[in-house]
This record gives C-alpha cells, structure tokens and sequence, in this order.
C-alpha cells in the first residue's frame, strides 16, 4: 500500500490549527489512513498517510496539505513498497 511521510514547518504556534486542518482534510478522504502528530525538533509536525493510490496522495500534498495557511514548507517521503515485503 503507498504510504507517504510529510515533515511541517509551520509558522510558531500553528501547529495544533493546522493539525486540526489537515485531520478535517483526510477524514473526508474514502480508502485513507492516516497519522498526524505534533513533533519537537527541526519539523512541527509529522504526517503519515497510506492509500491504495499513489496518485490520491499526491493529490492531497499537492493540492491540500500544502496550501494550508501558515504551512511553510513540507518534506514528502514516499516509502519504497518493495521494502515492505
């Protein structure tokens, strides 16, 4: 199953807004699971989604996730699925 990792830098003290965002975005998502942690260190918050669709989740960084408002940058990791097995 595709899975993705995003790492967040957001604007200080956004994080528990832009978590609630991304929850509310995902949630309306069919065949998504997901995680969504506030983290300390060079990131804010940690992001990992897993879908039967590599394109769905693409779609959902691109045109969601990132576009949140006091979202700096994200970091996408894509897992390599033939190491799973």
């Amino acid at each position: 199953m595709p899975t993705t990792y995003i790492l967040i830098n957001s604007d200080l003290g956004s994080d528990v807004e832009i978590i609630k965002k991304i929850k509310e975005i995902l949630d309306k998502e069919k065949d998504v699971q997901y995680e969504v942690q506030g983290v300390y260190g060079v990131y804010d918050i940690i992001v990992k989604i897993s879908s039967n669709s590599m394109e769905k989740l693409r779609g959902i960084i691109t045109n969601n996730i990132r576009k949140i408002d006091k979202v700096y940058s994200t970091l996408t990791m894509m897992v390599i699925e033939e190491q799973e097995k």
